[in-house]
């Protein structure tokens, strides 16, 4: 068990019969009433965002995730393949198990796995990942006045927004958290 106290980014923990994991957390103390904990929980399994309040020093049952290293290795239009890096057991997964993760695989990608005994609960990309721009128009020269953005489909279909400047054929470097252009990378 754990209080309020033990909060922090990333805590799992089991609440209203799921498991959740805390993304923000803020303690209040207001001048009239006992103080209490604003919370940003997401449900591991299904995605969902809620705000939940809890009272300070209100005990949580906190749940043990083991993470793993798993290399990615090829969908076959339903499932996705991920091989143990230390066992070599093969594990299969859906695109529901996985979540938004899946516009960022691709082939020998290392990802890290949740999981809560030997059911695997969530799969995490890395952060920033280096991808090669398919397909996008070709920027106008001399408008950057607006400093405008523009389409582009990356090698996994994903589509980000990226600077005009960015031309087909070019690795660029994006925040799969955010899905956003950082930089071009020089190759």
């Amino acid at each position: 068990m754990a209080t309020t106290a033990d909060f922090r980014n990333g805590l799992v923990i089991d609440h209203k019969g799921g498991l959740w994991k805390i993304v923000e957390f803020l303690h209040v103390k207001p001048g009239k009433g006992p103080a209490f904990v604003r919370t940003k929980l997401k449900n591991i399994r299904t995605g969902q965002v809620v705000d939940e309040t809890f009272r300070a020093g209100e005990k949580v049952e906190e749940v043990r995730v083991e993470a793993r290293s798993l290399t990615y290795q090829y969908n076959d239009g339903q499932h996705y393949y991920f091989m143990d890096n230390e066992t070599y057991d093969q594990l299969t997964l859906t695109g529901e198990q996985i979540g938004e993760g899946t516009d960022f695989l691709t082939e020998n990608l290392d990802v890290t796995v949740a999981f809560h005994g030997s059911d695997p609960v969530e799969v995490r990309v890395p952060q920033h990942m280096n991808l090669k721009v398919t397909k996008t128009e070709p920027g106008v020269r001399g408008d950057t006045a607006t400093g405008g953005n523009k389409p582009a489909t990356l090698e996994t279909g994903v589509v980000v927004q990226v600077p005009l400047f960015v031309e087909e054929g070019e690795t660029i470097r994006i925040d799969t958290k955010e899905r956003r252009y950082i930089e071009r990378v020089k190759s």
